[in-house]
């Protein structure tokens, strides 16, 4: 693959200049499940308001570089009629797109392979013209008894490599994102083992398919406590494991890394991230920003509440929450200014 000067432009806009990505890329199932938490009924219109409630927050691009859309989304335009992708580039807010097609049963075992391969050239160059500069594609890796296996681990980043290609050779950043989940009750210890192991062979099958590296983003984990863990490692613990892991396998080529929140608390994954670019200011070689979904989300939707009325409210929620995200990629963040809020 050929180097873009361009795509590597794009992907230090997404993840630099201390801002980072609002991940809006639900399927109709999962926004469901978010309306429904709120008693608002799952329409094609209900998505389309809360969507625009999001996408209109006044200043959002002062904190926000990149919003993640999916299929529905990027086709919809606002209750006045201006299309999502436009509205975002109004805001300085560079439109994405989610383009894999979930996760299903890896044939003879119980893990995961996402798929979405089909005709995903064709997709692509749609997007494009709808407006997306950057895509992301979610491969799922759990941590149990015997898993991850290293066919399960192949098997995903060969997928992952092939859509990174088949963006960049379409004009489209790729973000690749092996999430190793946190569920369960592994320590920080195997959770170091098993990311360490997934990004080393996510690298090897990114370089065998001659995928450019300045012009991707990693959206990976962090190096973290299973949910179930009895032993919680503190947030320093975290954020020194995190950055160790990745200085061993995440080359110095990639532009940034946008890390996900992955089921933390909202201030959680602010903190985090904070230390590391406290701890680490200027010793790293990527830029370390954000990816979140619920984690910006979830104060807006619930401020929200399906009434016109607390748009306003909603969009105060989601900025906050963009601004702590901001100020902990510099590591300036504190929970001091959460209370202040």
């Amino acid at each position: 693959m050929k180097y873009s000067a361009e795509l590597e432009e794009t992907a230090r806009l997404l993840s630099g200049a201390n801002r980072g990505i609002l991940a809006a890329d639900e399927s109709t199932g999962t926004i469901g499940k978010r309306l429904q938490s709120i008693k608002v009924e799952n329409t094609e219109t209900n998505r389309r308001d809360y969507r625009e409630l999001l996408f209109a927050t006044p200043g959002l691009g002062e904190y926000i570089s990149g919003a993640i859309l999916y299929d529905e989304t990027i086709r919809q335009s606002s209750a006045g009629g201006q299309p999502f992708p436009e509205l975002l580039n109004e805001q300085k807010i560079i439109p994405g797109i989610k383009v894999d097609t979930g996760a299903r049963q890896l044939a003879g075992t119980r893990e995961k392979i996402t798929e979405g391969l089909d005709g995903l050239g064709d997709r692509l160059a749609q997007y494009h013209e709808l407006g997306a500069r950057f895509a992301k594609w979610r491969a799922v890796i759990e941590i149990g008894t015997d898993i991850p296996s290293r066919y399960c681990l192949e098997t995903n980043a060969h997928a992952l490599a092939r859509y990174a290609a088949l963006c960049q050779a379409a004009g489209i950043v790729p973000i690749v994102e092996p999430e190793v989940l946190m569920d369960g009750a592994h320590t920080i210890e195997r959770c170091f083992d098993v990311t360490r192991r997934t990004l080393h062979i996510v690298f090897k099958a990114l370089y065998d398919q001659d995928v450019v590296l300045e012009n991707i983003l990693l959206k990976p984990n962090m190096v973290i406590s299973a949910t179930d863990c009895p032993q919680q490692a503190d947030v320093e613990a975290v954020a020194r494991e995190t950055v160790r892991c990745f200085r061993q396998v995440v080359p110095a080529a990639v532009p940034g890394i946008v890390f996900l929140s992955g089921g933390q608390s909202n201030e959680l994954a602010t903190a985090h991230l904070n230390a590391m670019n406290s701890i680490f200011a200027d010793q790293l070689p990527w830029q370390l920003s954000f990816s979140y979904g619920r984690a910006l989300q979830q104060p807006a939707i619930q401020a929200w509440q399906g009434a016109k009325d607390k748009i306003k409210s909603a969009q105060d929620a989601l900025y906050h929450r963009a601004r702590m995200n901001s100020l902990a990629c510099s590591g300036a963040y504190s929970s001091d200014q959460e209370k202040a809020a």
